[in-house]
């Protein structure tokens, strides 16, 4: 195979049937350098990790479940430094590239895998989220993406970076792709579709007007899928201190992740990278603990807002991609941005799917649909009917 966007490792296109007859069968994936593949190093994005780190002898769980359902593996895809970005931009391995929007980033950290799905070159690839690195490709490359409700996949062989956030995600270009590989790796069909729709008025106002107005069609297209429709606010306390929160905790948990490699390895790292875990390294306790708290009054927004049968939709980022090869002060506002239609996902555990369909300015910016835990299945129906509207 021809990697005609950069979203692939070096050395890593080495392809492993799948299953024969299996509910996947027919399809290829790939996955992101966080996922264990037997007898390929698990290079998390940094060159020096797999130097202080064993081949795995055996698939992750989310690999071998993919392989079990009869889909073949393809290779392993480029990601941000240790999952430490949400941009797409590998200081080592390069930026693969958006095909939706070639002169702007892919998002990331699961650059490669959007990459890789959305120029054809893979039916399906594994992601990871944590604090938005799959729903932000997602968004900006135009495709559908997952973050599951927290802890419900094995993360058996997933390299972590804050687990009370880490999730495997996947993305797709169709609805029933989408729905196909969400199938086998949830263990569970598309459910029910929900019967009321909260639109978040906080997160649309947050968002830049020309998306929110890009997204009117999804959204009502949505309701007319739905039903029942009123306005909410998602986050009373106010989106930027949800961020606020996650930024919190996100960086001390992986700070706390990376300790022994940093301290005992010294490896090379972008500077983006080491100033994350350095802020982790260096957060004030009391700091953390009002997180933690802020944590709780998420969950318990979300719990109150979303019952059974109830969805919410949001605009899953607040921009298109921004432009490839920005400074990293140009950058730091729009990470903070991002953050902020974000942060409830590794606040809450909440499961969210960002369905494409929209563009401005050419460049593609997704609607996002969140339900209460567990109902992974109920947003996936959603995905694949929002897909045969189209």
């Amino acid at each position: 195979m021809d990697d005609i966007v950069n979203a692939f490792v070096p050395g890593t296109l080495v392809p492993i049937a799948g299953k024969a007859g299996g509910p996947l069968d027919g399809l290829s994936f790939a996955v992101k350098d966080l996922f264990d593949v037997a007898g390929l190093p698990t290079g998390g994005g940094n060159h020096d990790w797999a130097l202080v780190h064993p081949v795995p002898n055996r698939h992750g769980w989310a690999v071998q479940t993919l392989l079990d359902a009869g889909a073949s593996f393809v290779g392993k895809t480029i990601t941000d430094e240790v999952s430490l970005g949400i941009l797409g931009e590998n200081a080592f391995d390069g930026t693969p590239i958006n095909t939706a929007a070639p002169e702007r980033v892919p998002g990331g950290s699961s650059s490669g895998s959007a990459a890789a799905v959305a120029a054809g070159l893979c039916d399906t690839a594994l992601g990871t989220d944590t604090g938005g690195s799959v729903r932000v490709p997602a968004s900006f490359c135009g495709l559908y993406g997952i973050r599951p409700t927290h802890g419900r996949l094995d993360t058996t062989g997933m390299l972590p970076q804050a687990p009370s956030s880490d999730t495997t995600g996947w993305f797709a270009r169709d609805g029933e792709t989408f729905a196909r590989v969400s199938t086998a790796l949830l263990g569970e069909a598309p459910g029910a579709l929900p019967t009321r729709l909260l639109i978040a008025t906080d997160a649309f106002a947050f968002a830049d007007p020309e998306v929110a107005e890009a997204l009117q069609p999804m959204v009502a297209r949505l309701s007319r899928i739905v039903g029942e429709v009123r306005e909410e606010i998602m986050a009373p306390q106010g989106l930027s201190v949800w961020a606020r929160a996650q930024r919190t905790l996100q960086p001390v948990e992986a700070w706390n992740t990376f300790r022994h490699w940093v301290e005992t390895a010294n490896p090379r790292m972008a500077f983006s990278v080491v100033a994350g875990l350095l802020n982790g390294a260096r957060m004030p306790e009391g700091e953390r603990q009002w997180a933690e708290m802020m944590r709780l009054e998420a969950r318990a927004r979300l719990r109150q807002l979303l019952p059974p049968g109830t969805i919410l939709c949001l605009p899953t980022t607040a921009f298109p991609a921004p432009l490839r090869g920005l400074s990293q002060p140009a950058l730091q506002p729009l990470k903070d941005r991002i953050s902020c239609l974000c942060a409830q996902g590794g606040l809450t555990g909440s499961p969210q799917v960002s369905l494409p369909g929209a563009t401005v300015n050419g460049a593609p910016v997704g609607l996002s649909i969140i339900g209460g835990r567990g109902t992974d299945a109920t947003l996936i129906a959603v995905a694949r009917a929002m897909g045969e509207a189209a």
